[in-house]
């Protein structure tokens, strides 16, 4: 991947996230074009989160790994992880996506040359409309 000031106009951008409280820090080389989800199930309807799926190699936890806990529920395959202190779910390995991980677009510091593209999925019925995200 390019450094995105060596000339490539569409190389990805390092964006920096956290926490509420700060001890959850990542760091995140987001697409210049941006696909964000928007799920209704329960989980995140409730807590605002906004999806941005990326590779493992693309995120980096910068600090706060011994303040993450975990949540799972349902199947059980998500594993939702916040910081024990201040509850905010900055990234989490979703079950859509078990190889990589969903960062939440609301703890992001965007750079302004970052264009987002809004998308809805009903995971309300998650079986029945996945294919819709992984295309």
């Amino acid at each position: 991947m390019k450094n995105p000031g060596s000339g490539n106009v569409m190389a990805p951008i390092p964006c920096k996230g956290s926490c509420h409280c700060g001890r959850v820090q990542i760091s995140v080389q987001v697409p210049r074009i941006a696909s964000i989800s928007r799920c209704n199930c329960s989980i995140c309807i409730k807590s605002g989160y906004l999806h941005l799926i990326v590779s493992r190699e693309d995120m980096d936890l910068l600090q706060g790994e011994e303040d993450l806990s975990e949540y799972r529920f349902n199947t059980g395959l998500a594993r939702h992880l916040f910081c024990r202190h201040c509850g905010i779910k900055v990234f989490y390995v979703p079950r859509s996506h078990p190889e990589g991980y969903s960062v939440n677009l609301n703890c992001l510091e965007l750079d302004k040359n970052i264009h987002l593209k809004f998308k809805n999925f009903d995971g309300q019925q998650w079986e029945k409309n996945i294919n819709s995200l992984l295309d």
